[in-house]
């Protein structure tokens, strides 16, 4: 099994926010406004798809489930945003 790195589930959470940021459903931490933008958001859902892709079988139990996660709860609030 491979070995943890909490520096892999500190990333997936940083990405994971920043899409959310994007998705309007956390507000800017400067202008407390909640904005869409959709590009951004799809270039950091695809970044987390690449990065499943790439580490398949790589990852400890806890980093696929935190990666998986992340991609399960944000894919459905991209489509919703997309509309």
């Amino acid at each position: 099994m491979p070995a943890a790195d909490p520096r892999f589930n500190e990333f997936i959470i940083l990405q994971a926010q920043n899409a959310g940021l994007f998705l309007g459903q956390i507000p800017h931490p400067g202008s407390g406004e909640r904005s869409v933008n959709l590009r951004a958001a799809k270039s950091v859902i695809d970044s987390l798809e690449m990065l499943e892709a790439k580490t398949a079988g790589n990852l400890t139990e806890t980093e696929e489930k935190l990666l998986t996660t992340a991609l399960a709860n944000l894919l459905p609030l991209y489509e919703k945003a997309a509309g």
